[in-house]
């Protein structure tokens, strides 16, 4: 993997630094993300993984530049080396400063940066069929996919390449075909309450995938699909990456997907990551106790059938009133009294190309 990773691209593609999502609500304000770093090379599969809410599909949002209101996103900077497809020229745009209605992020949503969502019965409409999703999507420049499928898709193609209608309708059905969809010919002109789960995750891979764009987010592209489904679409996207050669940021809890997708991970949680590095390295050297009692819940071959998993002790906290210091503390089996309840931690590089959010590694004075 290490090999593979050496031989793909060093350009930067995007490059996420100390970014700070937070929203306002009658409650109180939650810091959906607090200090994300995050690089992606062209050509790169990185893993974001953690628990529900920990606020890797906030990140994903912020990269689009659709955080949701009464989100917003409150510092840090998040910079998209945009290179030009005719010239290979280079423009590093920080998106955190466009306007999220603006000509410049329609351009790049879709068109260069894909996304698929978590549950495609969200953003596929029911009342229009595979063909006019497509079209719809790319005459209005918009990510949230509208009308039939195939129609979504012919949008979207239109919007973001230089085709007509009828061009753009045989792409769609070829990244129909592409993405595994029986007869895409039919498929393309049905609606979504016609398609199994797994053909609408494979339609939505299809969109995103259908202006050729540069880099693709999948955000738990797989959950609530059986295992033989989940293969096929992991197949599809490596397929796919290499065909195209495009970055992926691919956000999970399925420990032993992102092991077989990713190169590179990065494990968050309550909106902080808490630690980067290989793949390889993270997994036979896990460095932040957060990550080591991750790996240690994993079920694994050979284990007596009667032996307990090993669990996380304690609840996530409540998101509006964090613990002091580590957010983690009150949970890690490492706590140290009167320094990890006090001191936040700052991110360490503790080895070679991987970072760790804790104080085991850093000289604390109190």
């Amino acid at each position: 993997m290490e090999d593979n990773m050496e031989s793909k691209s060093k350009d930067l593609f995007i490059e996420v630094k100390d970014l700070h999502v937070e929203f306002d609500v009658r409650a109180g304000i939650v810091k959906a993300v607090d200090g994300m770093f995050l690089e992606i090379r062209r050509g790169q599969t990185v893993g974001v993984i953690g628990e529900s809410g920990c606020g890797k599909s906030v990140t994903a949002r912020a990269i689009m530049n659709m955080i949701p209101k009464p989100g917003k996103i409150t510092g840090g900077e998040i910079l998209y080396h945009r290179r030009n497809r005719e010239t290979g020229e280079v423009q590093t745009i920080d998106i955190t400063k466009l306007d999220p209605d603006g000509e410049i992020i329609r351009q790049i949503r879709g068109g260069e940066i894909g996304m698929i969502f978590q549950e495609p019965m969200s953003s596929l409409t029911p009342v229009y069929t595979a063909g006019q999703h497509i079209h719809e999507a790319v005459s209005l420049h918009r990510l949230i996919p509208v009308k039939k499928l195939g129609d979504q898709m012919v949008e979207t193609i239109v919007a973001h390449r230089k085709v007509t209608k009828e061009e753009a309708r045989e792409i769609a059905i070829e990244m129909l075909r592409k993405v595994g969809i029986p007869k895409p010919e039919q498929r393309v002109d049905s609606y979504p309450h016609q398609l199994s789960g797994g053909q609408r995750q494979r339609v939505m891979i299809a969109i995103a995938l259908s202006c050729q764009p540069e880099m693709l987010i999948a955000d738990e592209p797989t959950t609530a699909l059986d295992v033989s489904i989940e293969a096929q679409i992991l197949d599809v996207m490596r397929d796919l990456q290499n065909t195209m050669d495009m970055a992926i940021m691919f956000i999970t809890h399925n420990l032993g997907v992102v092991a077989e997708m990713a190169e590179e991970i990065v494990v968050m949680y309550m909106g902080k990551q808490v630690e980067r590095a290989r793949v390889v390295d993270l997994f036979y050297k896990p460095k932040h106790p957060y990550t080591q009692a991750l790996l240690r819940s994993i079920p694994r071959i050979g284990k007596k059938s009667d032996v307990r998993l090993a669990t996380i002790e304690g609840m996530v906290p409540d998101p509006f009133h964090l613990p002091t210091g580590c957010v983690f503390h009150p949970r890690c089996p490492m706590f140290m009294p009167g320094k990890c309840d006090k001191i936040e931690p700052s991110n360490i590089q503790v080895d070679d190309h991987h970072w760790a959010r804790c104080l085991l590694y850093e000289e604390v004075k109190v």
